[in-house]
């Protein structure tokens, strides 16, 4: 009996996956600081690509959106001082490591867990939305030129939204920061486009129309200069849940 355990317990670990998982990579030093400037409002964060990350004046909640690729309100159970406190950050990664947008986030989720002890989980949830789809009259888009990293150029405001190299899920992530509700991709158009789009400023609105701006309402925009629309409906969106983070981060 014994035996027959031994070999079912075996067997099982034999068939389970591996609790050796490749461990998320960290950056090689670090220090973080907390923001010494009067004026913390002015944060800045580096290109990727240079081989080292470096922000200035950025908030947690701001560093937790760039490494887990969210927007300040897919972020749940976050404490009063997550986007009051600013920090410092130098960080060096491996040589060889360039530090592309896919090879930051993780080292930052590895800081944010090591310094800040940050605990995290995903939930889906439905909530109300847009589907960004293709228009009647079809995709107006420009295919990027040149060799850029993904989402270059980010330029967003509450009048424009301009890049190179933006995929479609790219484009619908940036239009949720100008509607300021999700918006999931459901164009089926692939590959990576340069966009610039002006629209009037009130962009949430949901009307084809605003008589306080010579420029054309989002919807509007979105429709006859690319070629696509929003349409309103419930989407699911991804929450980052925060189970536990510390105010102050350990020393350097």
């Amino acid at each position: 009996m014994v035996s027959r355990l031994r070999s079912a317990l075996l067997l099982a670990l034999l068939l389970a996956p591996s609790a050796a998982q490749t461990p998320r990579p960290s950056f090689e030093a670090a220090t973080i600081k907390p923001t010494q400037s009067a004026d913390v409002v002015n944060g800045y964060w580096s290109r990727p690509g240079i081989g080292r990350f470096y922000a200035h004046s950025l908030s947690v909640q701001f560093l937790i959106q760039l490494a887990y690729g969210v927007e300040s309100g897919q972020i749940s159970a976050k404490p009063s001082w997550l986007d009051s406190d600013f920090y410092d950050v130098e960080a060096k990664p491996e040589e060889e490591i360039k530090l592309s947008p896919d090879e930051l986030k993780p080292r930052l989720q590895s800081l944010l867990a090591e310094r800040f002890h940050l605990a995290t989980h995903f939930e889906t949830k439905m909530v109300r939305g847009y589907a960004l789809v293709v228009a009647k009259s079809g995709p107006r888009l420009q295919p990027t030129k040149g060799d850029h990293f993904p989402g270059f150029r980010v330029s967003t405001g509450t009048d424009h939204l301009e890049g190179l190299n933006w995929s479609m899920p790219f484009l619908a992530t940036m239009l949720q920061r100008a509607t300021k509700v999700p918006v999931t991709d459901e164009t089926g158009v692939s590959g990576s486009y340069d966009i610039k789009l002006r629209f009037a400023p009130d962009a949430g609105s949901g009307s084809d129309t605003d008589q306080d701006s010579a420029l054309p309402a989002l919807f509007t925009a979105l429709r006859e200069t690319l070629g696509l629309e929003l349409k309103a409906r419930q989407v699911p969106m991804q929450v980052l849940v925060i189970d536990h983070i510390d105010r102050t981060p350990t020393e350097n």
